[in-house]
């Protein structure tokens, strides 16, 4: 009797275990079971913690999260973009069809086993599935931030009182394209949500060109100059012009242009004919002729250049016909240099045909600002890069490199007054001046006409004045370089 209670207290025992087992089986059943209903702990959507939530509770997570506006931070300024404003849009259905993926795993009853003995694996994050409007959000930036709060540079002035400008200030702009990249980083970001938009400083502006003609009308206006003044400026970066005559302070009406006696600045064009016919078998003396004709300002070497090297006879006419194939009509040549050389041809011009101006033409050789300062830009584009109006109306006959020696030339005019005396020492300026003076002696029109080299952009400068009694040397030569002083300071600004 006693082995049989032993036995059923066994049996009862086994029974306790396997009832037990069943219990502890059905419980992780039922809590696998409900763990199957969120999704497991530790997984993150589109970097959003999501761990036991339901579908729908991760789904109202994730829109919490990625509908928070983002905060761009300009200085002090705080600016609160919704994302739905550039066309923000999350791809729930996609993400969460993978996060079921995590939450269902494979087949319930080996889920279930792997479960039991802890072979689960660690949810893999799923990624953010989400598009937004590069467009918008570019348009955004730059139609509704960018005119509210760049700042922009105020542009230099002109100083009263003064030849130079008063500097600008710098300002402030949102650099778009960098601001793009990370905006649209903070867009994809349920957690860096806050932007300081990237900027750059922008330099202050020059003044308009035609700020600088007013500095230039109220620089002559203070000088009270009582005979004729003319300027021409051509900014050989941008090709803006300024061109305007003065008679008395009184503006001069154009066109027609106006013309003056040319004197020594004649001897650009007389360069250009000789350079059009002197190639390197012409010898070392037509390049020593052309050196004291630019460098000394010698009327002997203009003269022999003409003859040896252009027409013995002819050779002003020809100049001259070499400025009418470029276009230039009003800029002649009609004899020699030397004292008693006669007219060859008289020259009607519609710049000579003028009746309004008192200039007191030189019927040996006249120009004009403008016309001296396209010849100049002519010069300065061949010598550049081979191209401009010398090569295309002179092929094969007038070179780049004949073209940077005109200008080695011109640059090696140095004087220290005029145009020169306007600029730093150092500066380089191709360039040639000249005066004429009448029977007394009496100086009663001075040109300079140049290029000039800056460390802020190169342009041609042409001035011309005239008196029909006397141009006073010091006031005039000093006024010219103030002239070319405002024009350099323009170019050169303070910073």
């Amino acid at each position: 009797m006693q082995i049989r209670r032993g036995s059923g207290v066994i049996q009862l025992f086994f029974i306790g275990l396997v009832l037990a087992a069943i219990v502890l089986l059905a419980i992780q059943l039922i809590v696998f079971s409900r763990s199957r209903i969120t999704y497991p702990a530790g997984l993150t959507v589109g970097g959003v913690p999501v761990g036991n939530l339901t579908r729908e509770q991760a789904a109202e997570r994730l829109l919490a999260a990625y509908n928070l506006p983002v905060e761009l931070q300009f200085e002090d300024q705080r600016i609160h973009l919704d994302p739905a404003q550039v066309g923000f849009a999350l791809n729930l259905e996609s993400m969460l069809a993978a996060a079921d993926l995590a939450r269902t795993g494979g087949p319930f009853w080996s889920e279930f086993w792997a479960y039991l003995w802890g072979n689960r694996g660690f949810p893999e994050e799923v990624p953010l599935d989400a598009t937004y409007s590069e467009a918008l959000l570019r348009t955004y930036l730059e139609s509704e931030i960018a005119p509210r709060y760049n700042r922009p540079a105020s542009s230099a002035r002109p100083q009263t009182g003064t030849l130079n400008f008063a500097p600008g200030s710098p300002g402030l702009e949102i650099d778009t394209d960098a601001a793009l990249v990370q905006v649209g980083d903070a867009l994809r970001s349920p957690a860096r949500r806050v932007v300081s938009l990237p900027v750059r400083r922008t330099s202050p502006a020059r003044p308009s060109i035609q700020n600088l003609e007013i500095f230039l009308k109220q620089t002559l206006d203070v000088s009270e100059f009582d005979g004729v003044a003319a300027i021409y400026l051509l900014d050989l970066q941008t090709a803006q012009e300024i061109y305007f005559v003065q008679n008395a302070g009184q503006a001069v009406p154009m066109p027609p242009d106006v013309a003056f006696t040319a004197s020594s600045t004649i001897k650009i064009p007389i360069m250009i004919s000789a350079y059009r016919r002197v190639d390197e078998n012409s010898g070392q003396e037509a390049y020593n002729l052309l050196a004291g004709m630019i460098e000394e300002s010698g009327n002997d070497p203009a003269d022999w250049l003409m003859e040896g090297y252009i027409n013995q006879f002819r050779g002003p006419l020809e100049v001259t016909a070499d400025m009418q194939e470029l276009g230039l009509m009003n800029t002649f040549l009609a004899g020699y240099f030397r004292p008693g050389s006669p007219i060859l041809q008289f020259f009607t011009t519609e710049a000579n045909s003028r009746t309004d101006l008192p200039t007191d033409l030189d019927p040996y050789n006249q120009t004009t600002p403008l016309e001296l300062g396209m010849l100049l830009e002519d010069i300065y584009h061949c010598a550049q890069n081979g191209g401009g109006a010398l090569v295309a109306v002179f092929p094969d006959e007038i070179t780049q490199d004949e073209c940077q020696q005109m200008v080695e030339y011109l640059s090696r005019n140095f004087v220290p007054f005029l145009i020169p005396a306007g600029t730093p020492e150092g500066t380089r300026i191709a360039h040639k001046h000249g005066w004429v003076t009448d029977l007394t002696g009496a100086i009663t029109t001075i040109g300079d006409a140049g290029i000039v080299f800056t460390p802020s952009g190169n342009y041609v400068l042409v001035i011309f004045f005239h008196h029909p009694v006397q141009l006073v040397w010091e006031p005039i030569s000093a006024l010219i370089a103030d002239l070319a002083r405002v024009v350099y300071n323009y170019y050169n600004l303070p910073q």
